[in-house]
């Protein structure tokens, strides 16, 4: 379909909770996904939220292979999780730096739960239900976020570290990229 403009940090917009998505196998939602997946590919995202584009609804999509989410790690499959529940299944959070294309060139430190649940469902209605760690665990966490108007500074515990993308891998922080 075609790649969106971005909203970025400070649109209003992206600090709203957004609707449930009530009608599956619609061509209008069909082509929000088809926008959503261009857009983050443009971009080089791991994943994208329906309000990044600013529609208001409950729709992520996210993807990542094994050069994204690093050694050891397994690849986060193409998903499309509309109307998502997160579910913790441990207490322990790991810190990772992450990035948003809303929040471009910044990265900043983020605690999140190591293992949760997610369920959800796809656009034309089909129930997705996984149990999954780390960048996996990581991005669906990021992206859902967006569903309730948060951005990922907001989860920032020091904000010693969050900073400029350049300055932060300069000082070594981190070796590549995350999301």
């Amino acid at each position: 379909m075609a790649e969106r403009r971005v909203l970025k940090m400070g649109d209003p917009l992206l600090h709203r909770i957004a609707a449930p998505v009530e009608a599956l196998g619609t061509p209008e939602l069909h082509a929000l996904v088809e926008d959503l997946w261009d857009t983050m590919v443009a971009r080089n995202g791991a994943g994208i939220a329906a309000p990044q584009i600013g529609v208001d609804a409950r729709v992520v999509v996210f993807a990542a292979n094994t050069t994204r989410v690093g050694p050891g790690e397994p690849p986060v499959p193409r998903t499309v999780l509309i109307n998502p529940v997160i579910t913790a299944l441990d207490n322990v959070r790991d810190l990772a730096w992450e990035g948003c294309l809303s929040v471009p060139g910044m990265r900043g430190l983020v605690p999140r739960w190591r293992h949760i649940r997610y369920t959800g469902i796809d656009a034309d209605g089909n129930a997705i239900d996984r149990e999954v760690r780390g960048f996996h665990a990581m991005v669906v966490q990021h992206e859902c976020d967006h569903l309730d108007g948060v951005l990922y500074p907001q989860r920032i515990e020091d904000m010693s570290q969050f900073g400029f993308e350049e300055e932060v891998s300069i000082a070594g922080r981190y070796s590549k990229p995350p999301c």
